[in-house]
């Protein structure tokens, strides 16, 4: 109504100063050049302005006497309840596995056989494959043997020995040859059992590295790759401000982007050391993996539940305003009539947020009425006007 009013001023003086054929027209005093009708002119216009302006006050307050509702604030409003807050520590993490293997020979030769290929699933202490033992399986039937010679002599110096024939020196040489015989031999089937390469764990070749016929070396030469996808899990640094909350037994929400897949599971270590570098400590989440969609090395985000209130209240971040004291504040309704009530400023607390949601840990009790949208428009002690749906 307001703009209105002006408009129609603006109108009325454009209208008053317009007459073509009129010697007071604006035009007519602009192109007179003379310094006193000019201001004669501007004198005139100002105090019709003036006479305009407090025209429209009179009818602003007539308006406001007739209409009090009209400069009403409209709000929104909710009411505050107590729930269940979960808040969740966002963190990105790697899969892992402790079985996960390049396995090389024990000892160096021609790759003699290779008995598995990709894909295969092996048990643990199978045969993988064997590698030319360089004439090893000979001196070990040369040392049999011999083995078996001393172990002869000494029954025979043993039981001669029991009849009190022949000299204690002569026993005991038979027993240290026949002693130091079976050692070599162990020994020598100790080192001829390195060309035999078994499986340290069960689990799934993924790779086979080295080809048949291949010269190898202990300890260098790759073989095969063997991984078990069974027992799982993810490493992900947690920063030190989550100590005492991030622990052992935490419940864990694991997404994994690429798979579109979500677990849910928990923490079952976490480090002792905190990293000086980045201020961090590990974390160690197992990860169920009964279908092996899950690889090692595959990226994982992670929600993790550092806090649990069970009657948390919450509410819209949006709403929240801070006075000159740096105090939060939120408007409630009292008073209320109907779709009428009476704005009231009151102070709270604030806790942990979670999106666009954030707990009160004081100021509000469950059932007060809050005011939602139009909360930053309000003023303390202001009828306001609910339009709730």
């Amino acid at each position: 109504m307001k703009n209105l009013l002006l408009l129609f001023s603006v109108g009325f003086l454009l209208s008053s100063c317009g007459g073509g054929g009129d010697n007071n027209s604006l035009e007519a005093v602009l192109s007179s050049g003379d310094v006193a009708t000019l201001q004669a002119k501007k004198d005139e216009l100002v105090t019709q302005q003036q006479d305009i302006q407090q025209q429209v006050k009179q009818l602003d307050a007539k308006l406001k006497e007739l209409n009090p509702e009209r400069n009403v604030p409209l709000i929104t409003t909710f009411v505050a309840t107590d729930t269940l807050f979960k808040h969740y520590v966002e963190l990105q993490g790697s899969v892992e596995t402790k079985q996960n293997l390049v396995i090389t020979p024990e000892m160096g030769g021609i790759l003699e056989r290779v008995y598995v290929k990709e894909g295969d699933k092996v048990a643990k202490g199978q045969l993988l494959a064997k590698i030319d033992d360089g004439g090893l399986s000979q001196q070990l039937a040369q040392l049999q043997v011999q083995a078996d010679l001393a172990k002869t002599t000494f029954e025979r110096q043993e039981r001669l020995w029991n009849q009190k024939i022949g000299s204690e020196i002569q026993y005991l040489q038979a027993k240290s040859n026949y002693e130091g015989q079976q050692e070599a031999v162990a020994q020598l089937k100790r080192q001829l059992a390195k060309a035999n390469v078994r499986a340290p764990f069960s689990g799934t070749i993924d790779n086979v590295i080295t080809e048949q016929g291949s010269v190898v070396s202990p300890g260098q030469t790759a073989l095969m790759r063997l991984v078990n996808l069974s027992d799982m899990y993810i490493e992900t640094d947690v920063p030190e401000t989550y100590l005492t909350d991030v622990t052992v037994g935490k419940e864990v929400e694991v997404m994994f982007p690429v798979l579109g897949k979500k677990v849910t599971t928990e923490i079952r270590q976490t480090g002792d050391f905190i990293n000086p570098d980045n201020r961090t400590y590990m974390a160690e989440i197992a990860v169920p993996n009964e279908d092996k969609t899950i690889k090692p090395n595959l990226t994982a985000r992670l929600k993790i539940n550092d806090y649990t209130k069970e009657n948390a209240i919450l509410i819209p971040q949006s709403i929240i305003s801070e006075n000159a004291d740096g105090e939060q504040y939120v408007y409630v309704l009292t008073e209320k009539d109907g779709d009428k009530a009476v704005a009231q400023r009151v102070i709270i607390e604030t806790g942990k947020t979670q999106g666009d949601i954030i707990e009160v840990v004081s100021g509000l009790s469950p059932g007060v009425e809050i005011i939602d949208e139009g909360a930053r428009s309000v003023k303390e002690g202001q009828t306001v006007m609910i339009i709730n749906q």
